[in-house]
């Protein structure tokens, strides 16, 4: 049924943040940009249509206004890459759907507009020689305190021995440690799963927990910045910068490459894509299975390099 207090665009998509924040329960960055889309969508609707738009009008939308829209975001003075283009579209797609069930309004013509074709990308993990490379590079960074060294170490340690996201990694809490045998982390959209932690992984959060001088209450941040504020996620993708600096690495060495390794040395090592799924924490086993794709890649690089008559 709809809501008879909307009345007008802006109050649609405050509705529709209101349900993605609330209801959905998106991350804040992902709640951020759908909300940035939405605001530019209706600012370009107000400008072509000669004025402020009530939630009626947005029933009307063509798939020519999408379609210029989209053509001005993929040529102004920032202009969208491919990919972007399609995450603009899918999220318009979203804040019409959510008008069709909620408001009773919908947009047929959303249905002729056809996103661009993009290439899927494979991720990009590093290998467990370079891993194990940056765990160690933390050591000899000449500039760092013994227990900031520790700290880096342990959060990059655990984005590879646990296959947690930077995010993920930071949100954990004083009363977290000593780690147990398993760590309850709560993903994207709120979605809850088990990581397990290994011994080297602990070893390392130990490590650090005995160096660090700040004083801790057991709901403070784990992970401390120099000054005892909490660590932010750019430091950790600075100073993954700094050490593939020094190592040699690629560009594509990140703290996100971490998580990929895990995935992907798991499944070299054997373990099966449901098992790797549930340790990432995907919605949809075809996101994992994008890693099978990289171990295949690994395979014939190897064979073309070793095989006599390659």
């Amino acid at each position: 049924m709809a809501d008879p207090q909307l009345t007008s665009a802006d109050q649609a998509l405050a509705a529709w943040l209101e349900h993605l924040a609330h209801e959905r329960r998106l991350a804040p960055n992902t709640l951020e940009a759908y909300g940035r889309i939405g605001r530019l969508y209706l600012a370009f609707l107000e400008r072509h249509r000669g004025g402020p738009q009530r939630l009626a009008d947005l029933g009307t939308v063509t798939a020519a206004e999408v379609r210029a829209h989209l053509a001005e975001r993929r040529s102004g003075d920032h202009p969208l890459a491919a990919r972007s283009i399609s995450q603009t579209l899918s999220a318009i797609r979203a804040f019409h759907g959510f008008l069709d069930r909620r408001c009773a309004t919908p947009a047929p013509q959303l249905a002729l507009v056809r996103g661009p074709r993009i290439k899927p990308s494979l991720p990009r993990p590093v290998s467990e020689d370079q891993a194990r490379g940056l765990l160690q590079e933390t050591d000899a960074d000449p500039d760092a305190e013994p227990w900031e060294a520790a700290r880096d170490r342990a959060v990059l340690t655990l984005l590879y021995g646990c296959g947690l996201r930077i995010s993920e990694g930071l949100s954990l809490i004083r009363s977290d440690a000593p780690l147990a045998e398993a760590l309850r982390v709560v993903g994207k959209g709120g979605k809850t799963r088990l990581a397990p932690v290994l011994p080297a992984v602990r070893a390392a959060v130990d490590a650090y927990l005995a160096l660090q001088p700040f004083p801790l209450g057991p709901s403070d941040a784990l992970f401390r910045a120099s000054r005892g504020g909490p660590l932010g996620p750019r430091h950790v993708q600075a100073t993954v910068q700094k050490l593939r600096g020094r190592l040699g690495l690629p560009a594509t060495a990140t703290p996100h490459a971490l998580r990929h390794s895990f995935a992907t040395h798991l499944l070299g090592a054997g373990a099966d894509l449901r098992s790797i799924q549930e340790l990432l924490g995907h919605a949809s086993l075809s996101t994992t299975q994008k890693y099978t794709a990289v171990d295949a890649a690994r395979l014939l690089e190897a064979y073309a390099t070793a095989h006599p008559r390659s």
